[in-house]
């Protein structure tokens, strides 16, 4: 009998469904990799962003610290007096963006720590850049997803999710997936020319705690095959290219998981904050540089 093995990068090709069951967790996971501390010591960790390098940067927000992690795994301070900023994200300029939640602004750093304000008056909570110097930022506080055009001011782009927190782009930055803390579905959005958002969807349902209506989503990234990985209170959920649940990767401690990044010279290492501390565990996948590789939809 001739047996035919096909990549999922050909299924997707020829328009045939790429199920969870075709991108299960153990393609990811490494037999005898597990959860390596990277630094502890911190108040709230929050952030984790890769530069072109793969080095990592994070924060600690009650500290407003902003520290980098390089690639022999030493961790430094890089920026004081950051206004507690969270999240972080690079832009294809290589330019640091991150979000001032005391300071209530859309900010960016220099190459020396310095931080400027993109735009302020404004509530905010996670970010993420596109290739072309777009901002988009979840507004929790007011339910909000948010847009700031390349030289343009803050405009609602999209409303109703209980409590909008992390967001992230697909890899063809041509869709928008926002993350429900409060809910159990992950939102999809189109993005359009003029960088609004339309056709707003469920794009996936999160598996919820035992008694809980609430997923405890945060941050998100994806690997280059486009499964998307969430920070939730039960782990990290991964999700495949059509929304089906692949499987969840456990936390690497009991605290809350606020957020997570691919990072390292290869990009083969996932970066995670968890309450005072960060982690990362190595994969058999890699992640992509979301403003620099723009992969054709």
């Amino acid at each position: 009998m001739m047996r035919f093995i096909f990549s999922l990068a050909f299924l997707s090709t020829i328009g045939l469904p790429v199920s969870a069951q075709d991108m299960p967790l153990s393609q990811i996971l490494i037999e005898g990799e597990g959860w390596e501390l990277v630094s502890a010591g911190y108040k709230f960790t929050e952030g984790p962003a890769a530069n072109e390098k793969g080095e990592v940067f994070f924060t600690d927000v009650p500290e407003s610290k902003i520290y980098k992690i390089d690639l022999d795994g030493n961790v430094t301070l890089w920026a004081e007096e950051t206004n507690a900023t969270a999240g972080l994200m690079f832009g294809a300029d290589g330019v640091l963006y991150g979000t001032s939640i005391g300071g209530g602004a859309i900010v960016k750093f220099s190459a020396d720590g310095k931080m400027v304000p993109v735009a302020d008056g404004i509530s905010c909570n996670d970010l993420v850049v596109d290739g072309h110097g777009n901002i988009y930022f979840t507004d929790h506080t007011n339910g909000n997803v948010m847009h700031i055009p390349v030289g343009g001011k803050p405009k609602v782009v999209a409303q109703e999710i209980t409590f909008p927190n992390g967001l992230i782009l697909w890899n063809d930055q041509q869709s928008l997936v926002v993350s429900d803390m409060r809910g159990a579905n992950l939102w999809n959005f189109r993005v359009e020319t003029d960088g609004s958002l339309s056709f707003k969807q469920p794009y996936s349902t999160m598996e919820l705690p035992v008694g809980s209506i609430e997923s405890g989503a945060d941050g998100m990234t994806t690997d280059k095959d486009g499964r998307i990985y969430v920070c939730t209170t039960k782990g990290i959920q991964v999700f495949d290219t059509t929304g089906r649940y692949c499987g969840v990767v456990s936390k690497p401690q009991r605290a809350f998981l606020s957020n997570i990044a691919f990072g390292g010279t290869e990009l083969d290492t996932i970066y995670v904050t968890c309450s005072d501390k960060v982690y990362k565990r190595k994969l058999n996948t890699k992640g992509i540089r979301y403003a620099v590789e723009v992969q054709k939809p």
